[in-house]
């Protein structure tokens, strides 16, 4: 059973930083390409960032140079670093399975002040 745990979110002023975690368990993590995506209130769900396998990381336009993915193949975890945060950046952030049906339960970000 595929399970993926978020955990990290909260509540940030502009400007500020917060990192995501995903803990992942019941796949071969280090074959599989992960990504974020994050879904605004009254909007459609929207794609982040992923990385693959090898670690080849692509982002959406509206976060390069501001978020960063990662992982580690070891603790099975795959991270997102969210640098100079906007109020626009505010979302539910979900875990991904790259193309897959697998996803996390989803974790709050607000940017305000």
């Amino acid at each position: 059973q595929v399970q993926l745990v978020e955990s990290g979110g909260g509540l940030v002023q502009p400007g500020g930083s917060l990192r995501l975690s995903c803990a992942a368990s019941g796949i071969f993590f280090s074959s599989y390409a992960m990504a974020w995506y994050r879904q605004a209130p009254g909007k459609e769900r929207e794609f982040v960032a992923t990385i693959s396998a090898g670690s080849l990381t692509r982002y959406a336009d509206s976060v390069k140079g501001r978020l960063t993915i990662s992982r580690d193949n070891t603790e099975k975890t795959v991270y997102l670093q969210m640098n100079s945060l906007k109020p626009e950046d505010t979302a539910v952030y979900y875990c991904n399975v790259y193309r897959s049906e697998y996803w996390g339960q989803g974790t709050q970000v607000t940017v305000s002040s």
